[in-house]
This record gives structure tokens, sequence and C-alpha cells, in this order.
């Protein structure tokens, strides 16, 4: 087995604010322009080194409602008529802010 670091895990972890740690699917996370950005090797960001990412600006229940999107975007991407995801009203404006942050 070679020896792959943080960079190379199949997994990353997203961290909100106020300390809420949500360990979601690479694959799923890159979704995101951003979180794309910030874990490419070629980068040299530290989040690329570590395999965790960490936002500050967001709270624990965006970044989780935000992790299930991702999660839900990359089980459904090759299917067709999917429903749409529910979301709370009172989270719209938050969850607009961070997609349009997250490059989503």
């Amino acid at each position: 087995m070679s020896s792959s670091g943080p960079a190379q895990s199949e997994y990353v972890t997203l961290v909100s604010g106020d300390g809420f740690e949500f360990i979601i699917p690479r694959s799923a996370a890159c979704v995101s322009g951003t979180i794309r950005r910030m874990l490419d090797p070629s980068t040299k960001f530290s989040e690329a080194l570590s395999g965790r990412c960490v936002f500050e600006n967001l709270s624990g229940v965006v970044l989780e409602r935000v992790c299930e999107y991702f999660c839900y975007n990359d089980k459904n991407k090759n299917q067709t008529n999917v429903p749409d995801m529910d979301i709370p009203p009172e989270l719209c404006l938050e969850l607009l802010m961070a997609a349009d942050y997250l490059d989503t």
C-alpha cells in the first residue's frame, strides 16, 4: 500500500465557524469550486495538505445543509427527475450566500 497523505484521502473535513465538523467524500465536496481549489495539491494551501477546510463565516446549521446538498448532488448526479431538496425558508438567504461563497 502506498503512503498517501490526507491530500489523497477519499474524505475531507469541513468545519463551521462554531466548531461543527462534517466528514464527507472528497468527490461530493468538490462540487464546490471554492473547496475544489482549496484542496488542489498544486496550490499548496494548508487545506490541500490537511484535507480540512474551516469556514469561519458559516454556522454549523448552514454547513450541515450544504454538506447534505453536496452528498445529495453527488449521489444523484447521473440521474434524471431527481426531486428537489426541502429547504427550510428560514435558511434560504444564508444558504444562497453560502452557495455564492462556495461557488456551488
